[in-house]
């Protein structure tokens, strides 16, 4: 994170501002590239109020539990500039992925068979939709208080009126109605063995068409490389919407890798979909 022009803290002043001693900030520069202090003509280092904060949120994100690593790359996230929807993110990121045009019937089916296999593995992790409208998420409500009894984090995205953490229920982060992602119906799973994500937005002009008839524009995968970059896109938009939910992010930062416990998910969620998709043909 660069110090900006008005920077003019010695690196004492920034360990005094922050408590953290001044070779410890020298050390986490040299093996991080954090934080970045301005220079003066004579190599002395010089930061600004923003890398005061910067340390103190590395600060409190290790006292919750996080690696050093993983709470410099969270709080040097905020500034960068972010993705405004998963699904472009995941276009502009992941450009093997292909998109195809679904019915809802059908977005749903696979939805519901991402959930349904991620709490048929019990697993952890982080979990999060986006449902654009709250009446959408309310519908879905119970099964999703479900999902957040063993998930680390579980998040919905919606037009909330505000931020809200209710107790054994997902983090609910509001949305405007002018916001990308106010018009896209996304699941990200990302979990220790368990890996899939969908990101659709709506096409428009569909006001004439049968509700289980709206089309969507498609993406989904289970790949876990696919996934975590879905995961990254979905951390930077939290950062910028919602901080306090953000920090609370579980540690990520493991390589997402193919091993048997991916294989067997992605194994029984192609199984599943096959099914849930062929049982609504029937």
């Amino acid at each position: 994170m660069a110090a900006t022009a008005s920077a003019e803290l010695s690196t004492a002043q920034l360990a005094a501002r922050t408590g953290l001693p001044a070779g410890t900030l020298r050390m986490w520069e040299s093996r991080h590239g954090f934080p970045t202090p301005a220079r003066l003509p004579g190599g002395h280092r010089r930061y600004s109020e923003h890398d005061v904060e910067a340390v103190l949120d590395v600060l409190r994100l290790r006292q919750q539990g996080l690696s050093l690593p993983a709470a410099i790359d969270r709080v040097t996230r905020q500034d960068q500039t972010s993705e405004s929807s998963v699904f472009a993110g995941l276009r502009r990121r992941r450009p093997e992925v292909t998109a195809s045009s679904m019915t809802k019937t059908a977005v749903l089916q696979i939805s519901h068979a991402i959930e349904d296999e991620y709490l048929a593995r019990g697993t952890s992790g982080f979990v999060f939709g986006a449902f654009q409208r709250e009446r959408f998420y309310r519908s879905s409500e119970r099964r999703w208080r479900e999902l957040a009894r063993t998930a680390e984090l579980a998040v919905a995205m919606a037009d909330f009126s505000a931020v809200r953490r209710p107790p054994a229920a997902p983090s609910e982060v509001p949305l405007e109605l002018h916001q990308p992602m106010a018009r896209e119906w996304t699941l990200i799973v990302d979990a220790p063995g368990a890996h899939a994500c969908l990101a659709a937005w709506e096409q428009p002009s569909q006001s004439a068409v049968p509700d289980r008839e709206r089309r969507f524009e498609t993406v989904w995968s289970f790949e876990p490389e696919v996934v975590r970059t879905a995961t990254d896109v979905c951390s930077e938009l939290l950062w910028k919407l919602a901080p306090e939910i953000a920090r609370q992010l579980p540690d990520l930062r493991v390589e997402a890798a193919v091993g048997a416990e991916e294989l067997r998910f992605a194994s029984g969620l192609a199984q599943r979909i096959v099914g849930y998709l062929g049982a609504r043909v029937a």
